[in-house]
């Protein structure tokens, strides 16, 4: 049976290592800065409105989200990173909540990494990317607001986010949109492959 993206239910908040899922289903697990956009990209990949909250002031997602997705496969939506008016306090609990998520090997079966395609990417987007190749688990980075570039800037920018984070050359970087959709088709098929399933 093809993977329904209509079907998508938030399931739960995990504030702790006891409360992430372990039943098997593949995870599929999206991290980026507070301001890219993560929960836009995961509303246009599931073509919904907001499943996933955008917030009006980033940095609101606090807890790790899990989406069921036709009960066949987690989205997991990490908090976002780099936020500045998040007490030091709560930043370091957002940093070991993310680090219990990635010490248990069994939970990922493959990253999307969100950056921004306009700019070089950040000491906080290198340091996600570290976690994401130690990891030892494939991943994707998505380079989102593409709608924001000239045309004629975007295979420089696709370049320097690769060279900046030091991406193997299977590494894909996706030039994507979650204004107008671009480069929607290209991560569905990676994660489509990842987790096994079809449309």
């Amino acid at each position: 049976m093809p993977l329904n993206l209509q079907k998508a239910e938030f399931i739960r908040s995990a504030a702790s290592a006891a409360d992430f899922p372990r039943d098997m289903l593949p995870q599929v697990v999206f991290s980026g800065r507070s301001n890219v956009g993560k929960s836009s990209v995961i509303n246009k990949l599931l073509l919904r409105k907001n499943i996933a909250r955008v917030g009006a002031a980033p940095g609101k997602t606090t807890h790790i989200n899990y989406f069921l997705i036709d009960g066949k496969v987690y989205l997991v939506d990490l908090p976002g990173y780099g936020y500045a008016k998040v007490s030091m306090a709560e930043k370091a609990r957002w940093g070991r909540l993310i680090e219990s998520w990635f010490a248990d090997t069994s939970l990922m079966t493959l990253g999307v990494m969100i950056v921004d395609a306009r700019h070089k990417p950040t000491a906080d987007d290198c340091t996600m990317g570290e976690w994401f190749k130690q990891s030892g688990k494939p991943f994707v980075v998505v380079a989102n607001k593409l709608d924001k570039l000239k045309k004629s800037e975007i295979e420089h920018n696709m370049a320097r986010i690769r060279e900046t984070l030091e991406l193997a050359e299977n590494v894909k970087v996706i030039p994507f949109s979650a204004e107008k959709g671009d480069g929607r088709q290209e991560l569905l098929s990676a994660i489509l492959g990842a987790v096994g399933e079809s449309l």
